[in-house]
This record gives C-alpha cells, structure tokens and sequence, in this order.
C-alpha cells in the first residue's frame, strides 16, 4: 500500500514537469538534446515507481497465499477431528444396540427359566400327591399284611404278597430318587435365576445412554462401564458356613491366590481376590495394569464396584466398608514402576460410611517409597458427578473417584493411565502418576491396594 501511495504521488509530479517543459519549449529557445533527456529521466522515474509496485503487488501475493494455505490447513484438521467424532459416535451406537440385543436374550432366557420352574413346581405337586396315594396304599396294604399274620402265624407268606411287597418298596424308592432330582434341578433353576436378575440389574444401572447432541468441548460423560464378569471357577462357594474376610479362608487351610466367595458379618456374598503375599492373606480392593479399565466411573459405580477380578477393576466403597468394619485393618499399596521397580507403603487406617463420603483417615506405618497421602485429616471421596459439600472441585484431568482433602494432588491411583503412545504435553508422563511429599514424581505402571485385619486370630 505504501508503494502505491508513492506511486500516485510521483505520478503527477512527473506529468505535471513534462506539461511545464512543454510549454517553456514554446517561450525559449533551448536545445533539442536537453528535451530529450528530460522525457529519459521521467520515463526512469515513472519505471522505478512501477518496479516498486510489481515488488509490493508480489509480497502481498506472496502472503495473501500463506493465509489461505494456513485456512486450509485448520479445515483440513477441523474435517479430520469431524471424521474422527462421527467414528466414535457410530461405535457407541452399535454397542448400545449389541448390549439392547444382549438384554433381550437375557429377558428371554429368564421367561424360559420362569416357565420351566412352573413347569416343575407343576410336576413336584403331582408327584407329592402320588407318593401320598402310594404311602396310602403301602400302609393300608401293610396293615392287611399284619393281620393276615396275626391270624395265621402258622401259614407260610403268599409268593403274591412278597412280590408285592418288593414291588411297593421299589416304587416307593424310585419315587424318593425322583424327587431328590427334582428338588437339586429346582435348586439349580432358582440360582441361575437369581445370576440372570443381578446380571439384568446390572446391565440396566450401567447401560449406555445415548447423547441428545455432539460437542467438540463438552464436560465428561458417564462412560461405558463393565460390569463384574465372575468366573466359572470361584472357589469355596458354600450354601452356608462362607468365610467373612480371606484370612478365615486362609486359617482354613487353602493357601493359594485366587478368587474366593466371602460374606462379611451383615452383607451379602461377594466375591474377592485373595492374594498371598509372604504367607500373609490380603484382599486385593484395587488393581491397575495396562490401562485396559475405563476409571472416569460414576458416584454409583465406584459405590458398587466395576472390572474384572481377574484384571483391573475397583471392589466397590460398599464392600470395602463391610469388610474392614469387622476389626481393625492396614491397607498396603504396591507400586510398579515402568524399570520394573516395586515399591510399597502401608497405613493404618479407618473408613467410614456412605453417610460421610466414606471419609479415610490415614496413618502411614512403613515402605520403602515416600508417601504421598495426606495423613492425619479427613480425606473424603469424590467423583465427577458426585462432590463432597464443602469441597473444591479438581480440573477435568484428575478424573476418576479418590480421596481428596483441600488440594489436588498427583497421587491418584484411580486417575487417567497415560499410555506410552501419548503425546500431548499434559500426558507425556507414562501410566499413572505418585507424587511425595519431598517433591519426587514416580511414573508408575500398575498399581495394587491390598488390606489385611491387625489380629488376625480373631477370624478363625
């Protein structure tokens, strides 16, 4: 612009010289040579302003074109991050439609299940009544029987009488062999009853809701959760008599981790991993390896549990509570580094109930890595969709349920994993984060809470 404004300045000058020499040309008399070299210095001049403004007409090209290539650049990311959404809401439609045609089966099995054990409530009535008949029958023909020998106790027993006797007692066995099969297959039918209706009521507290419409920045949605998967092989299942904590399991005699069914004093039965660390009993509450477990949960899921026993997965604040009320307990946390590194501390501590957050107290006991948790104050659980009255919210990259006091801290073992392949700045530490008190950050891989009664014997 600024060429052109000298251009247009020098242009008139130039024309208004050349219309002055015209005319002097007229009144004096001077050389033609010098006309001539006038007109040379103006075309130069008149060149020069035009040099001048090619240059400028090309530097302004030169960025009018980065501009656009800039603009479209940023549609070409914008048509990209578009794609990449429509692709994430196609899967989450068609796993909601797997998981509608999983319940449909399941409410179709449990009709066949309800129909079949009418069915056999059905038989077992008509069976009862005829084993009655039969009894009936047995102990008048018993009687006639007796008084046959009563009044003959000389007389040998008719062969008829015998046969029919014999006959009459395997009836009468093959009846109580009936009903003892149908009393076990109507046991059976009423427990996989129950598993369908909790597996129904877990798919319906954790099913996928669809999102009304799609933002680029929307705040966290529940995500897709799993429900607890348990495994064809749990052991020490027992209609009565269930352990109330992995110790008893223990001091029973079976020494080997793995997944065990208890029933703590006033709960239900759930089942729990039993991990035997040093010849000393633990029950695994927490466990992280890879990843793999989404744990942005909600309030009600980190209340009731998520994962798989047999992977990562989260007891359930309920379960632990139920547990560690019966006595005394210290909770261990064990550590993995990405070196393979292990490292563990372990705490005295008291959880409290649904009605207080299930505020932890901590007391740290000995490790051999720093700690990091606040001791000796009221650390209250929190989720995205569940704050503590009174309490601070943490920014959206602490996700996931944990125990939280005034600040923020990196020690949340229920945090977002930050996988290797991760490059955005906020996540170029790897796995999970335990930061101490002195300072030092630990890159953790996997991670492990374990509690453990102080007196053991009491569980006997």
């Amino acid at each position: 612009m600024f060429t052109i404004k000298l251009l247009l300045f020098i242009v008139p000058l130039v024309i208004s010289s050349r219309i002055d020499q015209d005319n002097s040309s007229f009144d004096s008399l001077s050389p033609e040579p010098k006309s001539r070299f006038a007109m040379l210095d103006d075309v130069k001049i008149l060149a020069n302003g035009l040099l001048q403004l090619g240059h400028g007409l090309k530097d302004f090209v030169h960025k009018t074109k980065g501009q656009i290539n800039d603009i479209f650049q940023k549609l070409n990311i914008f048509d990209q991050s578009f794609y990449d959404l429509s692709l994430q809401t196609s899967e989450i439609k068609e796993e909601e439609k797997e998981l509608r045609r999983t319940t449909y089966k399941l409410q179709v099995k449990n009709e066949e299940v309800k129909n079949m054990s009418l069915e056999l409530n059905s038989k077992l009535e008509s069976l009862l009544e005829e084993k009655i008949l039969l009894q009936q029958k047995v102990k008048y023909l018993e009687e006639q029987l007796t008084n046959l020998i009563q009044n003959q106790p000389e007389t040998p027993e008719h062969p008829e009488v015998t046969s029919l006797k014999t006959f009459v007692e395997k009836q009468d066995n093959s009846i109580k062999d009936l009903l003892q099969t149908v009393e076990d297959q109507y046991k059976q039918l009423n427990q996989q009853h129950s598993q369908i209706k909790e597996i129904e009521n877990q798919l319906r507290r954790t099913s996928i809701q669809e999102p009304t419409e799609i933002s680029l920045s929307s705040k966290p949605r529940a995500p897709r959760t799993t429900p607890f998967l348990q495994l064809n092989e749990i052991r020490n299942v027992k209609h009565d008599g269930i352990p109330a904590e992995c110790t008893t399991i223990y001091n029973r005699g079976e020494h080997t981790s793995g997944m065990y069914a208890i029933r703590p004093s006033n709960s239900q039965v759930f089942h729990v991993y039993c991990d035997v660390i040093s010849g000393s009993p633990w029950t695994l509450i927490q466990h992280r390896i890879d990843g793999s477990q989404n744990f942005n949960e909600t309030w009600e899921n980190y209340k009731y549990g998520f994962g798989r026993l047999d992977g990562e997965f989260w007891l359930g604040l309920e379960k632990i509570y139920s547990i560690v009320k019966q006595s005394n307990y210290v909770l261990r946390i064990e550590l993995e580094d990405w070196k393979d590194n292990k490292h563990y501390i372990e705490y005295s501590f008291y959880l409290g109930n649904h009605e207080t957050n299930y505020t932890l107290h901590l007391v740290a006991i000995t490790g051999n890595v720093p700690n990091a948790i606040p001791e000796n104050k009221d650390l209250v659980f929190s989720t995205w969709d569940h704050k503590a009255k009174g309490h601070f919210n943490c920014p959206e990259g602490y996700s996931g349920g944990w125990w939280w006091h005034d600040e923020c801290g990196e020690d949340n073992l229920n945090g977002k994993y930050n996988k290797p392949r991760a490059k955005s700045k906020p996540e170029r530490r790897r796995g999970l984060s335990w930061k101490s008190q002195n300072g030092r950050l630990y890159s953790i891989k996997s991670t492990k809470m374990l509690i453990h009664p102080t007196d053991s014997e009491s569980f006997e």
